[in-house]
């Protein structure tokens, strides 16, 4: 709960001084305000997104726990079919590998992780402020592994929503803030369950001549039972004017049963 307070504070005390200004937002809808995106919790397009833009992702992971290894892998597509609109189609994979030579213990299946759909619109953009505040909704169909499926359980396991609040700001020509933060609710039918997680992801960059960056996300998880924090260090590398490269470095603060990850995001924009 102290966390949802101060997040909201966060996003009262940013509105304050940018609701007098409607010229921007009014008179200039194709006004965009380049911020960084973070590579890990990327957003669903660019804030201020215009009309047509397009956007395939690639990626490729590594995390480790104490009994098992996942590699992670994603193929996602953005794109705009309106000013300030952005949609997302994302399809998750996830193998699973014992950390420990016996195989004796338990570990998950492999399984296509399952469908996500998502979209986010941008309904503020403050040149004055150098300052963007979207809001969007994530809706993930969960699939069963592929070990279940072969014996019966049919394809869906359940399903996830999240909406979600972003407010990012320039500082600057070269230092860049975001925060995404918002609820997920995991519905699974077939255990009667209902489980409840709140994130809050604040991020910091600071952008090289060119478009290059680092930076670091840290990414919050609470639920009533848990709490997770990882910080992910990063760094983008532009290749061409519509081909990018990410590195994403995940660093645990709780290393009793969650281990460091990497993971590798390949953006290009068509």
């Amino acid at each position: 709960m102290k966390h949802i307070i101060i997040t909201i504070l966060f996003f009262v005390a940013a509105s304050m001084p940018v609701t007098a200004q409607t010229d921007s937002t009014q008179q200039a809808k194709s006004l965009k305000i380049h911020h960084a995106e973070p590579l890990y919790m990327d957003l669903i397009r660019d804030l201020g997104a215009r009309k047509g833009e397009k956007e395939w992702n690639v990626g490729y992971g590594i995390e480790a726990h104490k009994d098992y290894r996942i590699n992670h892998s994603f193929v996602e597509y953005e794109f705009s079919p309106a000013n300030r609109l952005g949609l997302e189609v994302e399809v998750p994979f996830a193998f699973y590998k014992s950390a420990h030579a016996q195989e004796g213990a338990e570990i998950p299946r492999n399984r296509i992780e399952g469908l996500k759909l998502a979209a986010q619109y941008t309904f503020l953009v403050s040149e004055k402020h150098q300052m963007s505040m979207a809001g969007g909704y994530m809706h993930e169909f969960r699939a069963h592994s592929f070990y279940s499926i072969d014996h019966g359980r049919g394809m869906l396991k359940g399903n996830s929503i999240s909406p979600f609040f972003i407010v990012a700001k320039k500082w600057g020509n070269r230092i860049n803030s975001m925060i995404y933060t918002g609820p997920e609710w995991e519905i699974t039918p077939g255990e009667s369950r209902r489980d409840l997680f709140y994130q809050t992801n604040a991020s910091m960059h600071y952008v090289l001549p060119g478009g290059n960056f680092v930076g670091v996300e840290v990414n919050d998880e609470f639920s009533g039972t848990s709490h997770h924090t990882v910080l992910r260090p990063q760094i983008k590398l532009i290749l061409a004017s519509n081909l990018s490269l990410g590195f994403v470095t995940g660093i645990p603060t709780n290393s009793r049963t969650d281990g460091m990850s990497f993971m590798t995001r390949v953006i290009f924009e068509p």
